[in-house]
C-alpha cells in the first residue's frame, strides 16, 4: 500500500500514471492483491476511465479480489465495454459459480451488439454445461459455427463437454470430428467430461480413439482415467493397464499422479501395491498421506490406518480436515467412541473443530458410536455453517437412535434454515418413517419428493418403497416401482424383505417376475428373501426351484442361502432335505443350527433337536435367544417340564442372555401344558414385562387342557380388558366350558360374541400344486363338484367301516376337508400331500385326516400355526397332543 501511494503521489503526466497504473494493476492481478485498486481514483482525476485496457485489467482486479458484485458494479460504470470487458466479467461469473447470472449477461452482451470471441464462447458453453442448459447450448454452437470458429480445438473440447454431460450421444461423436487434430489437451479435457458424468467406458474408449491419432497422454490425461478403473468391470486388470501404458509412454511420476496410482490400488483392493507405489520415489506430502489412510479404511484395515497416520507425524507432514475426517469416519465403521474422541481431542488441537468436513465426521461418530445423542448434537451446534451433509447426519442419528419424531422435526428445521434435502437426506428419513410406519409422514415426504423432482433418484425411490412397503401399503409401493425409471436389486430386494416381514409371503415370491422382467439378476440377499417367502408359504416345488438358482448361481456357498434353505425344508416338513442342506454348509453358524433345531421341534423330532443343541455346543457355536426359545418350545412339546426348565434358567446363568417376553410365553406354556398353572400364573405375576393379550391367552389355553375354569375365567378377563374385541378369548372361554361339561355357558359365550359383532379370523388352508398355491376358504361354498364329490365319498366310506364321524356344527366343509380331497385328486400318489393352515388344526378336521388315513394310503402333512402333523395309517405325528 505504501509502495502503491508514493507511485501514485509522484505522477503528475497522465502517460506516466498510465504507465504505473498498468504495472501496478499487473502485479496485484498475478498475485491478487487488494491494494491495486488504489489505481482506481487516479484514472477518473486524470480522465484515464475511457482507457479500455486499463480499465480491464481494473475490473479482472475487482473480480478477483472484491467479487462479482463489485465488478458488476464497476463494469457497470465503464463508459466503454469491448469484447475482453464482456468475457473478464462472464468469466468471474462462471468461476464463482453463478452460471444463471453468467448466461444472462451473455445475452445482455449480444443485445448490445457486442461479438463474443472464442474466450466468451467457451465461458458461456460451461455455465451451459454445469446449469445442464442444452438448448441455450445449442444456440451457442449455432454461434460457433456462424463466426467459423467450430475447428477452434478449444471451443470444441468445451462443445463436447457441454454435450457429454447433456447426454446428447450423437451430437458428442460429431464434434469428435471437429477435434480430431487436437492436442493432448483437448483430448483429456474430453475424457475428463466423460469421467465427471460417470460415463467410464466411453472415457476408455476415447482414450484408445486418442493413442490412434497419435495423440500421448500426460499425467493429467492419466490421473482421470486412473479414477475409472474402481467404477469397471475387471477395474483391476483396467488400472494394470494403465499403469503399464505410463511408464511406456515415460510420463513422469510426480506426486499427483503417483496419489492417483495409490488411489487406484487402494479402490482395487490391492493395499501392498498402493504401499509399493507410494515407496517409489521420496516425495510424499499430505494428499498421498490421506489416500493412503482412507486406503486401508477403505479395506477394512483400520489399525493399518491408525499406523500410517502415526507415520505420517514420523514424516513431520501435517494431517489436513480430510486426514481427520477419514479417522473419524474409520471409527465410525467399527463403532469404536474411544477411538473416535481420541482423534477428536487432536482436532481441537490443531484447532480444525470449526472445519465443515471434520465437523460432519464428528457428528457422524458421535451419532453412530456414542448411547445417547448429547455428543453427536454438541458436535453439530460446533459447526458454523452446517451443510446438507451435516443435517443429513443428524437426522440419520435421531431416527438411529429411535427418536423418529425428533427426526421428522429437524427435517423441517433444515429446510427452514435454507438447506434444501439431497437424496440422502431423503433416505435417511424415509427410513424414520418406514420404522415407524408413519404412512401420513410417509406420504408428506412424497409430496415433497415430487415437488422438487427428487424421484428421478434411484436411491430415493428405493427408501420410498420401503417406507411403503414397510408401512402394509403394497399397492403405493408397486406405484412408485412402476414410475421409476430405472429398477435396480435394492427396489426388489427391499420390497421383498418388507413383505416377508408383513407375511404377505405370496406377494414376495411375485416380485421374482418383475425382476425377470426388467433383466435384474438376484443376488445372495434376494435370493434369501425369496427362500424365507417359500418357506413362510410351504410351497416346496417353488423353493426347491430357487434352491437349484443357488446352485446353478454360486450363492449355495453363502451363509445366508444356505441358513435360508435349512428353514425353508423345515418348515416345509421335510427334515431329510434340511439335514443335507445344513451339512452343506462349511462352518454352520448359529442362525444355521437355530434353523436345524427349529425345524426339528416343529417337525416333532424333539429328541433330536435336543441333540443338536448339544452338538451346537460342541462345536463351540454360541447360542442366541432364538436358541433357547426353540429348545423350550421343543420341550413343551414333548412334555420334557424339567429340561424345559434347565434351559429356561441356564439362559441368564450360564450364557448371560436375558430372557425376554417371548421366553416367558414360551415357560408358561411349559408349565401349563405339564399342570402346573399355579406355578404358570407365578411366571405371569413376577416377570419383568407387562403382560400383553398372548401371555394370558398361553395360559387360558392350558386351563382348557386341564379344564381349570376359575383361573381360566380370570384369565380370559384380563385379557379382555386388555382387547374387548379378539374372538380368540371368547372361542378359548366357550372351549374351556364345553371341555369343563358347562356346554351352557359355552353356547353363552358364543351368542356374546355374536352379539358384539366379533367374528374369528377367516380359516384359510392353502397347498402347492405344480407351482400353482391353490386356497380353501370355510366360509365360501367350493362349486367344484368334483371335489366335493371327494369329501362325500370320504364321509360315506367312513360311515361304511362304522368310523366314528361327526358333522360340523356349521354344515360347511372345513377348509382341511376341502384341501385334503383336492389333494388326493391331483397331487401325484408317490408324493405326500402337503397342506399348509393360518391358524391351529380343529379337532374335527384332526380326526377325519385320520381316519381319512385308514383306507387311503397317502401321507398327509399339514403345518397349522404350532407344529406339523405327519397322518399316516390312521395316526399322526402329535400323538394327540395339540
Amino acid at each position: 500500500m505504501m509502495l502503491c501511494s508514493k507511485t501514485v503521489a509522484n505522477t503528475f503526466f497522465p502517460c506516466r500514471l498510465r504507465e504505473t497504473s498498468l504495472q501496478v494493476l499487473s502485479l496485484c492481478n498475478s498475485k491478487t492483491l487488494e491494494e491495486g485498486a488504489c489505481v482506481h481514483s487516479p484514472m477518473i482525476k486524470m480522465g484515464l476511465q475511457h482507457d479500455s485496457y486499463l480499465s480491464n485489467n481494473l475490473l479482472s482486479l475487482y473480480a478477483k479480489c472484491f467479487g462479482v458484485g463489485t465488478a458488476r458494479h464497476f463494469f457497470d460504470e465503464m463508459p466503454h465495454k469491448d469484447v475482453v470487458s464482456w468475457t473478464t466479467l462472464l468469466s468471474a461469473h462462471t468461476k464463482n459459480r453463478y452460471h444463471f447470472e453468467a448466461l444472462e449477461l451473455f445475452d445482455m452482451m449480444l443485445s448490445s451488439g457486442q461479438s463474443p470471441n472464442e474466450f466468451t464462447l467457451s465461458t458461456a458453453l460451461r455455465s451451459c454445461s454445469a446449469l445442464g442448459a442444452f438448448e441455450f447450448g445449442v444456440q451457442i454452437h449455432a454461434s460457433v459455427v456462424k463466426l467459423g470458429l467450430e475447428l477452434n480445438p478449444v471451443l470444441g473440447t468445451t462443445l463436447v463437454d457441454l454435450y457429454t454431460k447433456c447426454d446428447s450421444t450423437v451430437e458428442r461423436h460429431k464434434l469428435l470430428t471437429f477435434v480430431k487434430d487436437g492436442d493432448v489437451v483437448s483430448w483429456t479435457t474430453m475424457i475428463s467430461s466423460l469421467v465427471e458424468t460417470r460415463k467410464w467406458s466411453e472415457a476408455l474408449q476415447l482414450y484408445v480413439k486418442m493413442i490412434e491419432a497419435g495423440v500421448y497422454p500426460n499425467e493429467f490425461t492419466f490421473v482421470k482415467l486412473l479414477g475409472v478403473s474402481s467404477f469397471i468391470g475387471r477395474g483391476m486388470g483396467c488400472g494394470k493397464i494403465l499403469h503399464a501404458q505410463l511408464i511406456r509412454f515415460g510420463v513422469e511420476m510426480n506426486l499427483v499422479l503417483k496419489t492417483a496410482i495409490v488411489d487406484m490400488y487402494a479402490k482395487c483392493r490391492r493395499m501392498e501395491d498402493a504401499i509399493k507405489v507410494s515407496n517409489q520415489t521420496p516425495e510424499c506430502d499430505v494428499y498421498l498421506w490421506t489416500t493412503i489412510i482412507a486406503g486401508f479404511i477403505q479395506n477394512f484395515q483400520i489399525r493399518e490406518a491408525v499406523n500410517a497416520f502415526l507415520d505420517m507425524g514420523l514424516s513431520r507432514t501435517q494431517p489436513n480436515n480430510f486426514t481427520y475426517a477419514s479417522l473419524l469416519n474409520a471409527s465410525s465403521s467399527i463403532l469404536s467412541l474411544e477411538l473416535g474422541e481420541q482423534f477428536h481431542s487432536q482436532v481441537i488441537m490443531v484447532g480444525l473443530e470449526d472445519d465443515i468436513f471434520v465437523g460432519n465426521a464428528l457428528v457422524d461418530m458421535y451419532m453412530k458410536c456414542s448411547h445417547t445423542i448429547a455428543n453427536g448434537v454438541n458436535a453439530f451446534r460446533g459447526i458454523n455453517s452446517p451443510n446438507v451433509i451435516s443435517w443429513t447426519s443428524l437426522i440419520a442419528g435421531f431416527a438411529e437412535h429411535g427418536l423418529e419424531e425428533e427426526s421428522f422435526q429437524l427435517f423441517g428445521e433444515m429446510q427452514a434454515a435454507g438447506v434444501q434435502p439431497n437424496s440422502f437426506t431423503l433416505s435417511a428419513i424415509l427410513g424414520a418413517c418406514s420404522k415407524m410406519k408413519s404412512l401420513i409422514q410417509t406420504m408428506k415426504i412424497h409430496g415433497h419428493i415430487i415437488k422438487t423432482k427428487a424421484d428421478i433418484d434411484i436411491a430415493v425411490g428405493n427408501a420410498l418403497v420401503d417406507a411403503y412397503a414397510g408401512g402394509g401399503m403394497a399397492d403405493e409401493a408397486w406405484s412408485v416401482i412402476h414410475k421409476m425409471n430405472h429398477r435396480d436389486l435394492i427396489t426388489y430386494t427391499s420390497l421383498a424383505a418388507k413383505l416377508n416381514q408383513r407375511g404377505d409371503h405370496e406377494m414376495a415370491l411375485e416380485v421374482i417376475a418383475h425382476m425377470c422382467n426388467d433383466e435384474v439378476k438376484m443376488d445372495e440377499f434376494s435370493l434369501t428373501s425369496f427362500v424365507s417367502a417359500a418357506a413362510g408359504l410351504g410351497t416346496m416345488e417353488t423353493g426347491k426351484q430357487l434352491h437349484c438358482y443357488s446352485v446353478k448361481s454360486g450363492f449355495e456357498i453363502c451363509n445366508s442361502v444356505s441358513n435360508s434353505l435349512v428353514h425353508l425344508y423345515g418348515k416345509c416338513g421335510s427334515m431329510h432335505d434340511a439335514y443335507r442342506a445344513f451339512k452343506d454348509i462349511k462352518e454352520p453358524d448359529t442362525v444355521s443350527w437355530n434353523g436345524l433345531i427349529s425345524g426339528l421341534a416343529s417337525n416333532g423330532h424333539i429328541s433330536d433337536a435336543l441333540s443338536a443343541f448339544d452338538d451346537m455346543r460342541l462345536a463351540g457355536v454360541k447360542p442366541d435367544s432364538f436358541t433357547f426359545l426353540s429348545l423350550i418350545s421343543a420341550c413343551s412339546q414333548g412334555s420334557l417340564l424339567n429340561q424345559g426348565l434347565d434351559y429356561f434358567y441356564s439362559m441368564e446363568k450360564t450364557y448371560d442372555i436375558t430372557p425376554k417376553l417371548d421366553h416367558y410365553v414360551c415357560l408358561m406354556d411349559l408349565l401349563g401344558r405339564g399342570g402346573r398353572l399355579e406355578e404358570a400364573l407365578g411366571v405371569i405375576e413376577t416377570m419383568p414385562f407387562m403382560p400383553d393379550s398372548v401371555t394370558y391367552k398361553t395360559l387360558l389355553n392350558a386351563c382348557k387342557l386341564h379344564g381349570n375354569v376359575p383361573l381360566g375365567e380370570d384369565m380370559a378377563r384380563r385379557c379382555l380388558e386388555l382387547d374387548p374385541c379378539d374372538p380368540a378369548v371368547y372361542l378359548l372361554l366357550a372351549s374351556l366350558y364345553d371341555n369343563a361339561r358347562l356346554s351352557d355357558f359355552g353356547d353363552k359365550t358364543r351368542k356374546l360374541m355374536r352379539e358384539r359383532g366379533l367374528r374369528r379370523s377367516p380359516r384359510q388352508c392353502w397347498m402347492e400344486v405344480r407351482g400353482t398355491v391353490h386356497v380353501f376358504s370355510a366360509s365360501e361354498k367350493i362349486d367344484k363338484d368334483e371335489i366335493n364329490e371327494k369329501v362325500e365319498y370320504f364321509i360315506t366310506e367312513m360311515k361304511s367301516r362304522g368310523y366314528p364321524h361327526q358333522e360340523s356344527e356349521d354344515k360347511l366343509y372345513h377348509p382341511e376337508q376341502l384341501a385334503l380331497a383336492f389333494g388326493v385328486l391331483t397331487v401325484p400318489i408317490v408324493a405326500p400331500i402337503r397342506i399348509n393352515k393360518n391358524s391351529a388344526i380343529c379337532n374335527h378336521c384332526h380326526s377325519f385326516i385320520m381316519l381319512v388315513t385308514q383306507f387311503v394310503d397317502r401321507e398327509i402333512i399339514v403345518r397349522d400355526r404350532k407344529r406339523f402333523h405327519f397322518f399316516k395309517e390312521g395316526q399322526c405325528s402329535c400323538r394327540g397332543h395339540s
